[in-house]
């Protein structure tokens, strides 16, 4: 199966999680700090982080700042008490692909899981590509006309959702459950900003229109078939 990294101080929790795990396949490695967390995703090949934000040495988006910063591309989900809207948007923007708000069913862990296992099996076309936009999956390298784009982690992920359903409405609703796994009534102004932001950086004055809003459905990402 998969190696896993799990970074929580609760050690009743992290063997919990390491023995469930590892009933479901997978080869767990496991980590009570920020710093111990950093050493073994710095060293051992991973498939996936299980990250707590509440460590003892500090606050666990260091951690996921810090991999992000050194292009560690694997997924990485938060799992934390932490339940308020502003710190589900931080960890998102910092970085991390899922949210799993303590308390939690392990079967919602595992689904979780399996669901970021699958999004980081690439094809054996890693690129995609649109015109003159093209999005590099292996090096999460995103060109314009030639020209990189700066993305955020967030950023990256909503364009590669659109690049996957290019020339075809993408509501609110799909970006919500499929992008943010949440609902839209949570979302819908956090997805608008950003889609502008996205906009701004993918758009270029004298090249064709690639972001399309349509009003009262969604966005396109090319020209609506």
């Amino acid at each position: 199966m998969s190696r896993l990294l799990i970074v929580e101080d609760q050690k009743p929790l992290l063997e919990s999680l390491r023995f469930g795990l590892e009933e479901e396949g997978h080869t767990v490695l496991t980590a009570m700090t920020g710093s111990e967390g950093y050493r073994v995703a710095s060293r051992m090949p991973l498939d996936v982080i299980v990250l707590d934000l509440m460590l003892p040495d500090g606050d666990g988006l260091q951690m996921l700042r810090r991999l992000r910063n050194e292009e560690f591309s694997k997924p990485i989900l938060i799992v934390t008490a932490r339940d308020s809207v502003q710190d589900r948007i931080t960890g998102l923007d910092s970085g991390a692909d899922d949210y799993l708000v303590k308390p939690f069913a392990f079967e919602e862990l595992v689904a979780r899981l399996r669901a970021l296992l699958r999004r980081n099996v690439l094809p054996a076309d890693s690129t995609l590509r649109l015109d003159d936009l093209s999005m590099d999956l292996i090096n999460r390298r995103v060109t314009r006309a030639g020209q990189v784009l700066d993305l955020t982690q967030r950023q990256f992920g909503v364009l590669e959702y659109l690049l996957r359903n290019k020339n075809q409405i993408v509501t609110r609703d799909m970006l919500a459950r499929d992008v943010w796994k949440a609902s839209t009534a949570t979302w819908t102004n956090v997805i608008e900003v950003q889609i502008n932001h996205l906009r701004k950086k993918i758009e270029r004055e004298g090249l064709p229109t690639l972001l399309h809003t349509v009003r009262g459905e969604g966005y396109v990402l090319g020209e609506l078939q």
